[in-house]
Parts: C-alpha cells; structure tokens; sequence
C-alpha cells in the first residue's frame, strides 16, 4: 500500500498555538475549515483524538465525515467507556454515513488518573486483555450473519445482531503504544500499530517487536504509523529560530497551573511511550537528521510531543527516513495546527510524493 499522511483534527481556533493539545471548546464553523483544508491539502487521513475533557470523539468524527469528500476520519476510542455492542453498531454507522472511510483506533489508556476520571480503574495490564477482548467482539458482531453471544473475562452478552455493518465489511482498527502489552495486542488484533516518533534505531526496534507478535501469530503485520510535530521554515536555520520559539511558549504554559488544568496529569508519565521520549530526551536534543526532542521534555511527554525541524526539504528527507524503516502512515501536526496543516501540504506532502514516485519509477524501470 502507499505511504500516507495523518493529520488530527481541532475542534477550535483557541487551540491555535502551541497549545494545540488543549481542545478546549468546539467551534463548528473552524472545525468545518480546519476538516476541509486537510481534505483540500490531500491528507489521507485525521485522527481525532479522545480525552475525558474534550467534545465528543464519534460526534467529531461524524462532523468531520459529513463535511469532506476524501480524508478518513481516525476515531480514538477507550473500551471502557461503550460497551462493546453498542460501539459495534455506533462504528458500523459511523462508517456508512462516511462511505467506508472510518478507521478506529483503540486506546487501551496509559494514565491511570485519566482513566479513573471516567470511572475506569482497571490496573493498565487489565485494560489491554479487554482491549484485546473488545477488538475480538467488534469484528464478531461485523461479520457475524446471525445473532452472537460473548462470554469472556470482561464482556458477557447474549443473542445480539446488528443490522448495520461496515461499508467493507470490517473497519480497519489501529493499536498504539509503547508497552510489550501494546506490542502483545497490537501485533494479534491490529491492522495498524501507532507509534510516537522516537530515533530511527529504538523506532526499528519497536517495529521489530510487533512484527514479531504478528508473525507469531501467522497473521499480516500491522501497518506501522509513526507521528511527529513538525516545526518547518523557508531554511533549516529560520526553522530552528521557530522552533526555539515555540519552545519558550510551551514552557511558559507548563508553568501555569491553571492552563489545561483538566488535560494534565501529575507527576512521571505512567506509559511507556512518554517515559520513553523522556528518556530519549535526557539523552540528546536532537538526533538523527532533525528529530529534536526540547518538546517532549517541556510538555511532559503529553502525547506525541517530538518535533522534526529543517526546511521542507530537511522535513520530507526525515520522513523518508522513516518510510526506509518500515512507517507508512506517517503522522505529522504543528503546534499551530491549521496554518502548519496549510503548510504541510503546500510544502512537504509534495516532496515526500514525489520521491517516493520517484522511487517507485526506478524500481519498475530496472
């Protein structure tokens, strides 16, 4: 299959700056713009993300359907929080009212102080067997011709059919994280693994993890997405300029208590993926030909926080960079979401493009 590239939608102009993470409100009207510039810029796809302050993930997920011709929604859903029956039939729907273009993407849940905000307080081990139990009980009510029961360690229901099914037949489901628990069900139930964007080396390492999994498992190996901030400019040394700037934001906002006050968390990250980047962090602020890591030290590692830094031409050798390792979703939002999305696609989808045809010309003509 082709490389292609992910946005992640905002829900409001507020969250324009470097505090893109923040989604405090929903605008419908910047909403309606950001979805239609990622589908006018040629994204592939968007995710929209979930959190327990945020606007509803299905109902944003459905707005941006509605409301664009081609990009794919990525629907970022917990599975403590529907029970899975009903999420079977809510996602079927979601998909036909999208024509087919819904991808799902399971959150197992890395914090527990995030999860106990919605009454979930599974230790983290447990919330991946459920997971790993829910993705199983999707994909049974998908295809099943006739009424199923269920009666597994975390679900129990009996006699249930759905009407409505996929366009495909199936939604295509992602899995992230960092964990061994990640890779475990990652590489036996996804069609995608997310990964936040670390080194080359510990990025291939990860891959190699879950594509263990999966072969041992005799399935196909997931698709590998791979996410990044990037912060680009007419020059790497204008890029750099830029970047140190949006630095001095973010640390002014992790100083205020009160900013994102319900998005934080206290204390060491508990997942794996942001212990991770801090980890990398502590090593060296830059690695590779761009990957600087100054942002997941100053946010906490709250979420994908590493950025690539360079000229457009420096950016879309990173990523290619990735593409040579295996990644071929390959995630990429600013820090000022809408005008580096506009960016991104003026500057950057095309030289990735280009090379990769490029490339691919080669390879046929030899």
């Amino acid at each position: 299959m082709p490389v292609e590239f992910i946005s992640a939608v905002h829900t409001d102009s507020g969250a324009s700056g470097p505090a893109a993470a923040s989604r405090t409100g929903f605008d419908p009207h910047y909403l309606r713009r950001y979805a239609r510039a990622l589908d006018d810029g040629g994204f592939d796809h968007t995710l929209v993300a979930y959190h327990s302050a945020s606007p509803d993930a299905f109902q944003v997920a459905q707005f941006v359907a509605t409301h664009t011709e081609r990009v794919r929604p990525i629907l970022a859903h917990r599975p403590g929080v529907i029970f899975p029956t009903h999420a079977a039939r809510a996602l079927a729907t979601l998909d036909r009212i999208s024509d087919g273009r819904l991808t799902l993407h399971i959150i197992s849940g890395g914090s527990n102080e995030e999860q106990r905000r919605e009454g979930d307080y599974l230790a983290k081990a447990e919330r991946y067997e459920r997971s790993d139990e829910y993705i199983q009980i999707l994909r049974k009510v998908w295809q099943a011709d006739g009424p199923v029961s269920h009666e597994g360690k975390y679900f129990r229901f009996e006699g249930y059919f759905s009407d409505v099914k996929p366009v495909n037949g199936l939604v295509p489901i992602s899995v992230g994280g960092s964990s061994q628990d990640a890779y475990r069900v990652g590489g036996q139930q996804g069609d995608i693994f997310g990964l936040w964007g670390e080194p080359l080396k510990e990025t291939a390492e990860q891959i190699a993890a879950v594509n263990a999994v999966a072969d041992a498992a005799g399935r196909t190996r997931p698709r590998i997405w791979v996410s990044f901030r990037p912060i680009i400019a007419p020059t790497d040394e204008l890029a750099w300029e830029k970047a140190h700037r949006t630095l001095g934001v973010l640390k002014d906002q992790a100083r205020n208590t009160e900013l994102l006050r319900h998005y934080r968390t206290t204390g060491r990250p508990a997942n794996v993926g942001s212990q991770r980047l801090l980890d990398i962090a502590e090593r060296g602020e830059v690695h590779d030909r761009c990957l600087w890591t100054a942002p997941a030290a100053a946010t906490n590692a709250a979420g994908a926080s590493t950025a690539l830094v360079g000229s457009p031409e420096t950016v879309a050798k990173a990523l290619l960079d990735y593409v040579g390792i295996g990644c071929d979703l390959l995630s990429i939002r600013g820090y000022d979401p809408l005008n580096d999305a506009v960016d991104y696609a003026r500057h950057v989808l095309p030289l990735v493009r280009q090379e990769l045809a490029h490339r691919a010309a080669t390879t046929h003509a030899a």
